[in-house]
């Protein structure tokens, strides 16, 4: 059977999709970075959550419908507390280091995921991942370099964030097989919420109406950043769409000299490349074996239709 013709255009949706998911996800680290100072890094998480449960009420109709099991609660739980101890490190980091850095360190997070579904999900970790993995560590090596310059807390928070991040994923991977997707975001946000409303309460400062305003709007572009995310991955495949994501470094880079008159670190690009090649190729290499794995080979004397 003839192989259903590609079609160019869902390939140019997909790269058009996760550039618009770039630019909303930059918005939002400028967003972030435009109330420091102003509101407290603990403070200034719980109310990007808090008001973004208004944008969830659509989805409460789910967690309603959905039949819990004391296992996916405990899970659901467990993801919570990592997640808002890593979300409010991600702020703490957003005010203390340059963008660029927060950014580039961010994508330490897929090659985590990879390592933590070898160990816990029993996925198996071939040598392409284990020499694609050093290549990443090689690169967040440079990003920091240790004995080079001073490695702030806000880099050991971004490390830190990275991983919880990784297991946040790899608890939603788990409860997403028994329970519905908006379930799974609208329990996150709700339980964060939770996690983070303690440590809001400890550094409380009273917020004026346009920190509350741009916190509201980090809330909006997070959103639509996850929702065109989705788009993308609808729309081409993600060997396709994964590298587009280093645009949103250089991105990063533009906004925190420009607007914030931050120092542009050439190693600090140099490093998130080399993460970025890593985890394409992890990517490109995951894509081709499913394709070997689904698509069985056919001896012919003919060229195979396309």
């Amino acid at each position: 059977m003839a192989q259903q013709p590609t079609r160019p255009t869902n390939t140019l949706m997909g790269v058009f999709w996760m550039v618009v998911t770039g630019i909303m996800f930059v918005c939002v680290t400028a967003g972030v970075k435009f109330v420091d100072g102003r509101v407290p890094a603990g403070q200034a998480a719980f109310l990007r959550y808090a008001l973004g449960l208004v944008l969830l009420i659509p989805m409460l109709k789910h967690l309603s419908m959905s039949d819990f099991t004391k296992s996916n609660l405990t899970l659901l739980g467990l993801r919570g507390i990592v997640h808002g101890i890593a979300v409010n490190l991600w702020f703490y980091a957003m005010s203390v280091i340059p963008m660029a850095d927060v950014t580039a360190m961010n994508y330490m997070t897929p090659v985590y995921v990879t390592i933590g579904a070898a160990l816990f999900l029993g996925e198996t970790l071939a040598l392409r991942r284990i020499i694609a993995i050093g290549v990443a560590l090689i690169g967040a090596f440079i990003i920091l370099r240790p004995g080079f310059r001073d490695v702030s807390s806000g880099h050991l928070a971004m490390l830190a964030t990275s991983l919880g991040f990784a297991g946040s994923y790899l608890i939603a991977k788990r409860v997403s097989g028994y329970l519905h997707p908006s379930v799974v975001v609208v329990a996150l946000s709700i339980l964060v919420t939770i996690v983070l409303a303690p440590l809001a309460w400890w550094v409380w400062v009273p917020p004026s109406a346009v920190d509350v305003m741009l916190l509201f709007a980090v809330a909006c572009f997070a959103t639509v950043g996850h929702y065109t995310m989705t788009l993308a991955f609808a729309a081409a495949p993600v060997t396709v769409t994964q590298p587009v994501t280093f645009l949103q470094l250089i991105w990063a880079v533009a906004t925190g000299a420009i607007i914030f008159a931050e120092a542009v670190d050439l190693w600090v690009i140099v490093g998130a490349g080399l993460i970025m090649v890593a985890i394409s190729f992890m990517t490109w290499r995951e894509a081709q074996s499913r394709k070997r794995v689904v698509t069985p080979h056919v001896q012919s004397e003919h060229p195979r239709v396309k």
